[in-house]
């Protein structure tokens, strides 16, 4: 479109051109003018009228510059997804502590123990004198631990051949850090010793017994007071004899002795 509406302003000039006068060399020469002078074809042209009724082109309006397009909003970044929770630690092993069977166990009664006074079917309790390990080291029963003790049976000495009287002690628990543990063990008091006690009604009854025997002995006998006197008197010293071997003692063990525990099976806890 541009190109047609040049050419046609180029006719309509030389027409002018002839005339005026100018001839053909002027018209030759405007032509060659023309022709060497550039043409911008991309210029968009308007056309308006003069005052001679002429028509010429103008030069159009510059186009409007484009405004330059805003940059897109950055793509916002994924947010990160949130860490797996991490998986609770598993929880302790509880730790076993046993010791064997035939395992000893130290420990010291906090109260006499005596045949007197004392009957089958009572407690007592003994304190564990040091740590009870086991065979990694480990203490299984700590000093300080309470064990209840049961007076299985208990009986003075009634003779001189009677050493030691009669006491069996049994281990039914221990006490640990508040806890109490079934313990199944046999005791023995290592510091039992037997106390003499003083004359009683059987004691005297056992010397007037050999005095009246020695007595009634002594008059058949001889047969005269005499010798229910010497009889009584020999009696009465045999009869003291026989009081003093026959003397009860009290079997004691003192607070504070010793005893023993031994395990008669395994000990856990």
């Amino acid at each position: 479109m541009s190109t047609n509406r040049l050419a046609i302003l180029t006719l309509a000039l030389l027409a002018g051109c002839r005339g005026q006068g100018g001839g053909n060399e002027a018209a030759s020469d405007l032509s060659r003018d023309l022709q060497r002078v550039p043409v911008d074809s991309s210029a968009a042209l308007g056309d308006h009228s003069t005052s001679s009724g002429a028509t010429v082109a103008t030069e159009a309006a510059p186009l409007p510059v484009p405004k330059p397009q805003s940059k897109s909003k950055a793509t916002p970044k994924p947010k990160p997804a949130p860490a797996p929770a991490a998986e609770p630690a598993p929880a302790p092993v509880p730790v076993v502590r046993a010791l064997a069977t035939g395992a000893v166990v130290s420990t010291t009664v906090d109260r006499e123990i005596t045949s007197r006074t004392d009957k089958a079917g009572q407690t007592v309790v003994a304190t564990v004198a040091t740590d009870v390990q086991d065979a990694s080291g480990q203490i299984v029963i700590p000093a300080g631990s309470r064990v209840t003790l049961t007076i299985a049976e208990i009986h003075e000495s009634e003779n001189k051949g009677d050493k030691t009287g009669k006491l069996t002690l049994t281990p039914s628990s221990v006490e640990i850090a508040g806890v109490s543990y079934s313990l199944h063990a046999s005791a023995v008091a290592l510091d039992r010793t037997l106390r003499d006690r003083k004359t009683n009604e059987g004691d005297v009854a056992k010397v007037g017994a050999g005095t009246a025997a020695g007595a009634i002995l002594g008059r058949v006998i001889g047969g005269n007071t005499k010798g229910a006197v010497i009889g009584g008197l020999i009696g009465g010293a045999v009869g003291a004899q026989r009081a003093v071997q026959t003397q009860d003692r009290d079997v004691v063990v003192p607070a504070g002795s010793r005893v023993e525990l031994t395990l008669h099976d395994p000990f856990t806890r």
